[in-house]
C-alpha cells in the first residue's frame, strides 16, 4: 500500500533522491536571534575542546582519554583501571543526564552543543560561504562547468577544510596521548614518532571525509542519537515544531499576496515560502513535524520569524513547543517520566560524589604469591610471601612509605629494599615481601589478615591477604 502523497517523506530520507544518488544540501546561511546564542555557545565550546586537553588542575589533565595506558582525566581527577566503577557511573549519569534532557526538550544537545554540529556549522560552512557564497551562489558554482573559477574556489575550499582537519586531528590526539606528550611529539620532529604520526594522518583523513563530504550524513545515518530521540520523545516533549493550527488554519497554506484577507478566506498564516526548508542544514520540512534529520538547530524558528515580521504577522509560526503545546495550549510540565530520570539522575550523582570523597590517594594490593605454601620455621613461626603493589594518583612522589601488619602479632619483611621506600607520582611501586607469624595466633589453616600502609606514623591505606598455616586437628 502506497503512503499519501503528504507522507511521502517518511519513507525516505531528505538527502537521498528517488534514484537512491546524494542530495547535496545547499542550506541558507542562517541569521537571527537564535542563531547569535549559538554562535555564542559555539565559540565558548569550541575554546572549551581546544583547550581542554592543555589545562592542567593539581598536574592533572583537564580531559584525558588515553586507552591504551588505561589511564583517564576527567575534570581533573585521574582515573586509573582500578576506578572504573568510578568511570562506568560517570557515563550512566552521562547517559541519564542527555536521556532526561532530550525526553524534556528534544535533541537540542545536536543542535547546540554536539562538537560535530558545531564543527560543520561554525567552522566548516562558515568558510563555505566565505569562498563560495550563500545557498543560491553554492548551487551555480555546483552546476557549472570546471573552469578557473570553480577550481580555484573549490580548491582554495578544500585546501583550508585539510588544514583544519590536520589542526582537529592535533587535538583529539592530545585527548588520546596527553597535550604535553603531543608538544614533546611537536618538537622532537614528527619523523622521530612515525607511529603517531601515521595515527595523525589517520584521523586527518576521518575528519576531512567528514566534513568535506559526510556531513550532515553524520546525524542522519551513522549517528543513533536521531534514533533514540524517536523513542524517547512524547507529546509533551519541547521540540523545534511547526504550529500547524495556526499555519494551515481550515484551508491550509497559501502564497502570500498584498492586501489579501486570508483570515476571511479560510488560509493560515504559513505562506509556503520554502525558506524554512532551504535554511534547514539537513534538507527537510520542518512543517511534516518532528522528524529523524531534524537536530534542532533553530535555523526555521530564525528564518520564519523574519518572513512573518516582513509581512506584519505574529512571530513563533515555527518555535520551541510540545505537540500538546499546539494541540491545546498546555503549558511545559514534568512528567512522571521526567521525575523517574531526575531521581535516578540525583542517586546516581550521590553515589559518585559519596564515592570520590572516599576515594584514596593510594591504592593498595597485597596478594600470595601463587604457587607458595607456608614455610614452618623454627620457634613455631610460620612464613608466607606475598607480592604488593601501591598505586600513587596524586602528582607528587609519597615518600617514607612502610607497611606494618595490623590484625596479628608478627614480622613483615621487605624484600631486596628497606623497610620504607618512595611510590612515585601517578605511578606504581611493587615488590615482594614475607610476613611471619606464630603459630600459636593462628586459627585454623586460612587466616584473614590486615596490612596498613604508612606514610610516616600516618595511615594512608590499609589491604587485606590471606594467611595460610598448617591445618590443626583438636
Amino acid at each position: 500500500m502506497e503512503a499519501p502523497d503528504n507522507e511521502i517523506f517518511r519513507d525516505s530520507i531528505s538527502t537521498v533522491t528517488k534514484e537512491g544518488k546524494r542530495a547535496w544540501v545547499f542550506p541558507k546561511k542562517p541569521s537571527g536571534k537564535f542563531y547569535k546564542y549559538r554562535k555564542l555557545v559555539s565559540y565558548v565550546l569550541l575554546a572549551f575542546l581546544i583547550l581542554a586537553p592543555f589545562i592542567t588542575i593539581n598536574g592533572n589533565q583537564f580531559l584525558l582519554f588515553n586507552v591504551v595506558e588505561r589511564r583517564f582525566n576527567i575534570f581533573g581527577f585521574p582515573f586509573w583501571p582500578q576506578d572504573f566503577y568510578l568511570f562506568v557511573i560517570s557515563l550512566l549519569i552521562g547517559v541519564v543526564f542527555i536521556t532526561l534532557f532530550t525526553v524534556a526538550f528534544g535533541r537540542v544537545f545536536c543542535g547546540w552543543i554536539c562538537p560535530q554540529t558545531i564543527f560543520m556549522e561554525m567552522v566548516f560552512r562558515r568558510i563555505e560561504y566565505w569562498i563560495e557564497g550563500d545557498r543560491g551562489k553554492q548551487m551555480r558554482l555546483s552546476k557549472q562547468p570546471w573552469n578557473a573559477e570553480k577550481i580555484k574556489k573549490k580548491g582554495l575550499k578544500l585546501f583550508i577544510f585539510l588544514v583544519i582537519s590536520f589542526l582537529i586531528a592535533n587535538v583529539f590526539l592530545a585527548y588520546l596521548i596527553g597535550g604535553d606528550q603531543l608538544i614533546r611529539y611537536i618538537t622532537d620532529g614528527p619523523l622521530n614518532h612515525t607511529s603517531t604520526l601515521i595515527s595523525l594522518l589517520i584521523f586527518t583523513a576521518v575528519f576531512y571525509f567528514v566534513f568535506a563530504w559526510f556531513r550532515e550524513q553524520v546525524c542522519i545515518i551513522a549517528c543513533p542519537y536521531g534514533r533514540l530521540q524517536g523513542v524517547l520523545l512524547d507529546t509533551k516533549s519541547i521540540v523545534v515544531a511547526y504550529d500547524h493550527k495556526r499555519g494551515e488554519a481550515e484551508n491550509g497554506r497559501k502564497k502570500f499576496r498584498k492586501n489579501e484577507d486570508r483570515e476571511a478566506l479560510g488560509h493560515g498564516d504559513c505562506i509556503d515560502c520554502l525558506q524554512c526548508v532551504h535554511v534547514c542544514p539537513t534538507g527537510i520540512d520542518i512543517r511534516n513535524g518532528t522528524q529523524l534529520e531534524c537536530v534542532n538547530c533553530t535555523a526555521c524558528i530564525d528564518e520564519c520569524d523574519h518572513i512573518m515580521e516582513s509581512i506584519n504577522l505574529p512571530k513563533g509560526l515555527i518555535r520551541y513547543a510540545s505537540e500538546e503545546n499546539i494541540e491545546k495550549k498546555t503549558p511545559f510540565k514534568l512528567t512522571a517520566r521526567m521525575k523517574g530520570y531526575i531521581a535516578v539522575l540525583v542517586i546516581l550523582s550521590g553515589l559518585l560524589a559519596g564515592m570520590l570523597f572516599l576515594r584514596n590517594d593510594v591504592e593498595a594490593t597485597v596478594l600470595r604469591l601463587p604457587g607458595q605454601l607456608f614455610e614452618h620455621k623454627g620457634n613455631n613461626i610460620i612464613s608466607n610471601v606475598y607480592t604488593y603493589k601501591l598505586i600513587n594518583k596524586t602528582t607528587h612522589d609519597i615518600e617514607d612509605v612502610s607497611f606494618k601488619l595490623m590484625s596479628h602479632k608478627g614480622v613483615l619483611k621487605l624484600v631486596a629494599t628497606s623497610n620504607s621506600f618512595t611510590v612515585p607520582s601517578q605511578g606504581i611501586a611493587k615488590g615482594t615481601l614475607f610476613i611471619e607469624i606464630n603459630n600459636a595466633g593462628l586459627s585454623g589453616d586460612r587466616n584473614k589478615i590486615r596490612i596498613g600502609v604508612y606514610q610516616g606514623d600516618v595511615l594512608i591505606e590499609t589491604a587485606t591477604a590471606n594467611f595460610l598455616g598448617p591445618r590443626s586437628f583438636k
